[in-house]
């Protein structure tokens, strides 16, 4: 969560890394709106939740009607104080997540996803194309979700789940197992 200036910009920071952006362009607004989407998700986090002042509170109104306009336009239904830093959109397309969800850094969304209930995901999660994750679960840290799985049990870390419901495919070592130091994991 964006709780001063400084975490302001690392979450800009990290959410251009996670799209492949090297140097904002003065014309992004135009060519890349996923960008502007984020980059206007993340300034109405900053104002929300660290400007409690009158000017502050009244520029928050502002963002929020060119928020709302930016999540119609494009299918998004995200609310702010969701995602942690890192989060890459994939592609245009209905996105519907639910405001109590709680998503980890560097989590990649694809086109279709419907994320429901209050579920908590981990780091470094990929949801494929038309995933649909709902219900109190969790998801652990570097997990790979399928496309068009449905996902409504808890998902351990370091696993690739898909199908419908999903079952865990695939169990992929964290890069501590990767080094040897650790043994591999099992769920």
């Amino acid at each position: 969560m964006i709780n001063n200036k400084s975490d302001y910009k690392f979450y800009l920071d990290a959410d251009l890394a996670s799209l492949n952006v090297g140097r904002l362009s003065w014309h992004y607004k135009i060519s890349n709106p996923i960008l502007n989407f984020q980059r206007t998700l993340r300034k109405i986090e900053y104002y929300q939740n660290c400007r409690k002042d009158i000017l502050g509170k009244i520029y928050l109104r502002i963002i929020k009607l060119r928020f709302v306009k930016l999540s119609t336009h494009l299918g998004f239904t995200i609310d702010p104080n969701v995602f942690d830093a890192g989060l890459s959109i994939a592609h245009y397309g209905s996105i519907v997540v639910n405001s109590s969800a709680r998503v980890g850094k560097n989590c990649r969304l694809h086109s279709a996803v419907n994320i429901g209930g209050t579920p908590v995901i981990g780091d470094n999660v990929y949801i494929g194309p038309g995933a649909k994750i709902f219900g109190d679960i969790t998801i652990g840290d570097n997990v790979t979700i399928g496309a068009n799985s449905v996902v409504n049990k808890n998902v351990p870390s370091n696993v690739t789940v898909a199908g419908v419901p999903a079952k865990i495919i695939k169990e992929t070592p964290s890069i501590t197992n990767v080094k040897g130091t650790d043994k591999a994991l099992k769920s």
